[in-house]
């Protein structure tokens, strides 16, 4: 029986991208499989970048939309670099999500941890070190790194007629003595875009901070830049966010600022609790205005309290949806992406589908079991059939009830067990003649393992809280 798709484009070769070329290749039924990367290797986000990204312009976008020639293929001009291309990885950073249940179900992670992590956490703690990540990636991918087109960048995802028209833009050619990006296009019969959620840094609109940024443009970083400690030592500093990120740089740079590390939150998640109430941490309300004086950056709360001569404003506020390439745009002015079921499949033509797109939904494991869905559905192997278009329509009605308009919208936890039930009942077992596997069924103690590096993290936080506060006890005299 031959396939549903005979052609299909993976755009991303993060995790969820080579999760969808693995799947796509194991139904050994597609005459063309291709992955597209802008990057110069896989692994997205989980390689360092020494230099970060540039602070993003309030009212600027940071990605660059590069003007494609009237005529394909191409050599041209390199076109600037995208200035949301850089990763937020630093020196010492570990993943947050415990090891076990992280890891593809096909593959664990090998027992390497870092020195911090052991120190701070224990041994054999469930952290891993970035560069165990990266290689983890890297060696599983290596069996299909022929099907990779790297140093490619997808400028447009456009259907015309019954296939999708990818044009693409290839770094790292000459013309004998320039260098030169190669243009050209390609067409398949569906696309799988993974290209993550973590490029384009999400900044508050705040007065005056454009003016400030024009004066003091190394004062203001998103944490996606943050790359060391050393950096913020005796600098007064304002934290802004109330996640996870938000709580890592607070760990880092309480003890070593001057005066209290400001930290400004809209609201407090109390799971995070033991990091805000770090010894020289000082809560503040959202920021209302930025202003400048002869002293310098001056904060302005919502509250009218305001702290002078700030020499560091950190935004750990998350990150923007972004699929400019996709035509039309699928990210709404909400920060969610519309028009596709489960997170997943384009309402109305599920020859689109996005792997990866899910917050909250326990990192590599949900990858992994969306691209097996997808590639069975591709293959026309699906065991339960997608609901009609009024039916996903009804679906994405019902999830803006329960999860808003927001990047929530996205995010998988609570109902770890009822997303991984669907992507296990579409898939179905592997089809005869395949090298697929049987997607097992979800486990709760999987969300348990997941948690597990944040409850390492709680215990570490109260054991900082608690050596601040014996060493501030009266010495009695005998």
């Amino acid at each position: 029986m031959a396939p549903r798709f005979q052609s299909v484009a993976v755009i991303g070769a993060g995790p969820s991208g080579i999760s969808a070329v693995k799947a796509l290749k194991e139904e050994n039924i597609f005459p063309t499989i291709r992955l597209f990367e802008r990057r110069n290797k896989v692994g997205g986000i989980w390689h360092l970048d020494e230099i970060p990204d540039q602070f993003p312009s309030p009212g600027v976008s940071s990605r660059t939309d590069n003007e494609i020639p009237a005529r394909l293929p191409l050599l041209t001009s390199p076109s600037p670099e995208d200035l949301t291309s850089r990763t937020a990885i630093y020196e010492g950073l570990d993943s947050n999500v415990g090891a076990k249940a992280m890891a593809f179900t096909h593959t664990p992670f090998p027992n390497r941890y870092s020195a911090s992590s052991t120190r701070n956490l224990g041994h054999s703690n469930p952290t891993r070190p970035f560069r165990v990540v990266a290689k983890y990636l890297e060696d599983f991918f290596q069996d299909y790194l022929h099907l990779a087109s790297l140093n490619t960048t997808v400028e447009k995802v456009e259907k015309l007629g019954h296939q999708w028209n990818l044009t693409l833009r290839q770094s790292g050619h000459s013309d004998g003595t320039n260098p030169k990006d190669y243009w050209w296009e390609e067409q398949f019969d569906a696309v799988i875009v993974a290209s993550g959620h973590y490029s384009v840094p999400l900044v508050p609109d705040i007065p005056g901070l454009a003016t400030a940024l024009e004066r003091y443009p190394t004062a203001f970083e998103h944490s996606k830049a943050y790359r060391r400690a050393d950096d913020y030592v005796n600098k007064r500093v304002v934290v802004v966010g109330g996640s996870v990120s938000s709580a890592d740089l607070v760990a880092d740079l309480h003890s070593i600022v001057q005066g209290p590390l400001e930290l400004s939150q809209r609201g407090i998640n109390e799971a995070l609790q033991s990091a805000w109430s770090l010894p020289n941490v000082k809560a503040r309300p959202t920021i209302k205005e930025i202003t400048l004086s002869e002293q310098g950056i001056h904060v302005r709360f919502s509250d009218d309290t305001v702290i002078e001569g700030v020499d560091k404003i950190i935004f750990a506020t998350g990150y923007k949806l972004s699929y400019p390439f996709i035509s039309p745009n699928p990210v709404t002015p909400n920060n969610r992406v519309a028009g596709f079921y489960q997170h997943i499949f384009k309402i109305g033509d599920p020859s689109l589908a996005l792997v990866g797109q899910v917050r909250a939904g326990i990192s590599f494991r949900v990858y992994e079991y969306q691209a097996v869905a997808v590639a069975r559905y591709f293959a026309g192997r699906n065991a339960a059939p997608l609901p009609t278009p009024q039916e996903q329509d009804f679906w994405e009605v019902k999830r803006l009830q329960y999860k808003g308009h927001t990047a929530l919208f996205h995010e998988i936890k609570p109902d770890f067990e009822e997303y991984f039930d669907f992507l296990t009942n579409l898939a179905g077992p592997p089809a005869p003649g395949t090298d697929g596997y049987e997607l097992p069924p979800w486990e709760d103690r999987w969300a348990e393992q997941a948690f597990e590096v944040l409850q390492l993290k709680d215990k570490y936080w109260k054991s900082l809280q608690k050596a601040a506060s014996g060493e501030r006890k009266p010495v009695s005299k005998l």
